[in-house]
């Protein structure tokens, strides 16, 4: 189980959040994976924060009337945005993030720091957001859509070239149904690097037959708590999600 897994961290050297400041890789390739429990180094280092070593994680996504930014994902636009507010429970810190997508698969995040979790619209969001959006959007198009939480634990190899995060205990809200779901046995393992630089992490997840696979946390609690949502082109991916994770419920 991984509950173990994070005591095997114990034995890890660790990376403070400041050392992080220098690996925060806004830039990036990012590289998903599905797995189980059940199934999740001497190459890595956990990252701790005054001791903790898994992380607490609260995000709210806003789109507009419209789920503009959910369905440009939906219809497979490879040039893609989201636009949310990240929480990070175990510090209080909050941020207005720009996250872009674009055709070369490389992820760029933009972000400014908040007074707090409510504060966007006087912390200045409305004009950062002007100047970093792709869409003809405005502050006062977008509204909450979704809310998820989420425990994270960050390893970083040591020549700090690339991070990789274990998301688990992942669970959505939706901020106009009312629906909630909850997806407890599924671990998202993404690996982050600047650029196509090897990833021994790559071959050991491929050695226990844990092969790449999109997912957007945004867009499948959207499908998946959204009541008549064009969701066709995510049900194939919904199905593996629920083979994952079943096998060990």
């Amino acid at each position: 189980m991984l509950t173990d897994a994070v005591h095997i961290l114990d034995g890890f050297d660790r990376i403070s959040l400041d050392e992080m400041s220098s690996i925060r890789l806004m830039n990036r390739i990012d590289t998903k994976y599905l797995a189980n429990e059940d199934q999740l180094g001497r190459l890595y280092m956990v990252q701790s924060i005054d001791g903790i070593i898994q992380s607490e994680y609260l995000t709210r996504y806003l789109d507009d009337r419209f789920n503009t930014m959910y369905l440009n994902h939906h219809n497979g636009r490879l040039t893609r945005q989201k636009v949310r507010i990240r929480t990070y429970v175990d510090t209080s810190d909050n941020f207005f993030e720009v996250k872009l997508k674009n055709n070369h698969g490389r992820t760029k995040k933009k972000r400014i720091h908040l007074t707090g979790a409510d504060t966007y619209v006087q912390d200045g969001a409305a004009e950062f957001l002007q100047e970093h959006t792709m869409l003809p959007l405005t502050l006062d198009d977008l509204q909450p859509k979704l809310s998820h939480h989420f425990s994270r634990i960050t390893l970083v190899n040591k020549a700090k070239t690339e991070r990789l995060t274990i998301d688990r205990n992942l669970s959505f809200h939706n901020e106009e149904s009312g629906i909630d779901r909850n997806m407890d046995n599924l671990v998202i393992i993404e690996v982050k690097r600047d650029g196509n630089t090897y990833s021994p992490i790559q071959d050991l997840l491929r050695e226990v037959r844990i092969f790449p696979s999109g997912f957007s946390k945004y867009c499948i609690g959207m499908a998946l708590t959204t009541p008549g949502i064009k969701r066709n082109l995510f049900n194939d991916r919904i199905r593996k999600i629920e083979k994952i994770t079943s096998i060990c419920s």
